[in-house]
């Protein structure tokens, strides 16, 4: 066989890194949506006081966005894979000691169980970076694109597993649900031995790049971070507060988790050909459609409250999330060198979810005291600054080209 024949055969190691990447984060995801199910109801059975019932919920984001600055620095100077099987570690015994304090009735050891599993989610969420870092510039968007895909099967698999491993320990409920995800976690740190990431060299770890003050100032990258920040945290607070205005106009419980449902796969189906319509389109205009359809969830809710309003709404407002999301992210990679990403990275997803506690903490506020339309009247004024943001740097770069 030729050397030709050989360098042909040998798998392309980008798509091998984006496909086993893909799967990770499926498997983390799948663990954060089967937290997502059942943690306020665990919080209920076990809190003192009923309503902090949340409050491990919010204790997970919170130690997710404070996670985000060290685990990418951490990356810069170890490397990825052992920045991602270290997070996969710490979440497993999160995942452990949150099982363990429901045997036992702790609140307060179940509320750090879940920091614990939230550490992991600060290192999983830079999967989709370190498939746009290994990727050629012409499949970065793909790549990061096909990584958020991997929420798909989460959508389906964490509240199945839910309903399935609830009576697993059973009188002791849900003990089993959390049993389970640090068994779905284990399998992250199998695949991460097969993925080719080179660590950064005693160079590139020393070259910090541009302060981050200069990166900052740049339209591309002011545009990147708003439209992730607003996409996201509007997005949020909509999904928040659903069920909670579901329930309010008399619809069922069953109701409200198959709109849920619909919603993630709205958020996360779309990244099969997201990044292909990135490629097309331009990644502006991809942003710009995403606002759109915001807007469109918005005027939806606000003409009536019956289930067929609540799941169109919401899977546009998915749909939404997802081209504003996967935008920015890809957005992002044009606005740093690579001795810069990590810090770059870092500050992208602390701003996000920072957003997002605070959207958590405000949704149920909003619709509590003030109702449904409030909480969606809210979210237009952010959505048309996202918009007009765009527009600024489209004007700014003086093309029409679609690949801007």
């Amino acid at each position: 066989m030729s050397s030709a024949d050989t360098v042909r055969s040998r798998p392309d190691p980008t798509r091998k890194n984006v496909i086993l990447l893909a799967c990770c984060q499926a498997l983390s995801m799948t663990g954060n949506s089967l937290t997502m199910t059942v943690s306020a109801i665990v919080g209920t059975m076990i809190a003192h006081d009923k309503s902090l019932a949340t409050l491990p919920l919010a204790l997970q984001l919170t130690a997710t966005m404070l996670t985000t600055l060290p685990a990418s620095m951490l990356m810069k100077r170890l490397g990825r894979r052992p920045g991602f099987m270290l997070g996969v570690v710490v979440g497993i015994i999160g995942a452990l000691t949150a099982s363990y304090a429901i045997f036992h009735a702790n609140f307060p050891l179940f509320c750090a169980g879940a920091m614990l599993m939230g550490v992991n989610q600060g290192f999983a969420l830079f999967y989709r970076f370190a498939a746009a870092d290994t990727a050629s510039e012409a499949f970065k968007s793909k790549a990061i694109s096909l990584v958020m895909a991997g929420g798909v099967f989460s959508a389906v698999a964490g509240p199945n597993l839910a309903k399935w491993s609830r009576d697993l320990f059973e009188p002791i409920l849900f003990a089993g649900s959390y049993l389970t995800i640090a068994i779905v976690w284990l399998l992250p740190l199998v695949l991460l031995l097969f993925i080719e990431i080179p660590r950064p060299t005693l160079a590139q770890r020393a070259d910090k790049g541009r302060p981050i003050r200069e990166i900052a100032r740049q339209p591309v990258f002011l545009v990147a971070v708003i439209g992730a920040v607003i996409g996201y945290t509007m997005m949020n607070m909509v999904m928040t507060a659903t069920p909670l205005a579901m329930l309010a106009c008399g619809l069922e419980f069953t109701d409200a988790a198959f709109v849920i449902q619909w919603h993630a796969l709205g958020m996360f189906a779309p990244a099969f050909f997201t990044g292909s319509l990135i490629t097309r389109f331009g990644v502006l205009n991809v942003m710009l459609t995403g606002a759109a359809l915001m807007i469109g969830c918005v005027a939806i809710n606000l003409s009536g409250q019956d289930i067929q309003r609540f799941w169109f709404a919401l899977v546009l407002l998915g749909v939404g999330w997802n081209f504003l999301f996967v935008g920015g992210s890809s957005l992002l990679t044009k606005a740093y060198l690579p001795a810069e990403k990590e810090k770059v990275q870092a500050l992208n997803d602390f701003l996000v979810f920072g957003s997002v506690s605070i959207g958590s903490f405000s949704s149920g506020l909003l619709q509590n005291v003030f109702g449904w339309s409030v909480v969606n009247l809210t979210i237009l004024p952010f959505v048309c600054i996202a918009i007009l943001m765009v527009l600024w740097l489209r004007i700014s770069r003086g093309t029409a080209s679609p690949t801007s």
